[in-house]
């Protein structure tokens, strides 16, 4: 039974969301999206036709739009933009049907923007205020702390906070 305290999100009618998520106020979730376990979603979310793994930490204001695949223990950080058409007009109509993947672990900084088609690498961390414009390393443990830097070295897995128990399930 749901109490009063139980947030509510504006629709899921038709998702697959697994067991142990929380959805909070004013999130929107489509009927083609499939969810997985004990993820998080704050307010004022859109999540679209998508597929999210376990253990996903979706901050505040992020809109998941269609063709976009997370995978497990990846956080997207407050307010950051996953873009969905490359060359958009107001004047047509143009859908993006470009799959876009998160590997596993993955970190998404605050106001980090993504242009759609990019594949992000296991464990990689695109800081705060980023903009991902090109094909991001596959490699794990590359990090892209954003403006006015580009590109950057490995994170070391003992900087990334990583427990054990995760990176053996990975292996």
């Amino acid at each position: 039974m749901t109490t009063p305290s139980t947030p509510r999100p504006s629709s899921t009618r038709g998702a697959v969301i697994g067991d142990g998520t929380r959805i909070w106020h004013w999130v929107h979730v489509c009927a083609g999206a499939r969810i997985g376990a004990r993820c998080s979603f704050g307010q004022n979310v859109f999540v679209g036709n998508v597929v999210i793994g376990d253990n996903v930490k979706v901050q505040n204001n992020v809109s998941i739009y269609d063709a976009v695949t997370i995978e497990d223990d990846v956080f997207c950080g407050p307010s950051m933009v996953f873009t969905n058409v490359i060359n958009p007009r107001s004047t047509w109509s143009a859908s993006m049907n470009t799959v876009r993947r998160w590997s596993p672990g993955a970190t998404i900084g605050a106001n980090a923007t993504v242009i759609c088609g990019h594949t992000i690498g296991r464990y990689a961390m695109v800081g705060a205020g980023a903009v991902v414009t090109r094909m991001y390393p596959t490699t794990p443990w590359c990090r892209h702390p954003g403006p006015p830097r580009g590109l950057d070295v490995p994170v070391r897995r003992a900087s990334a906070g990583i427990r054990r128990g995760v990176l053996r399930r990975l292996r």
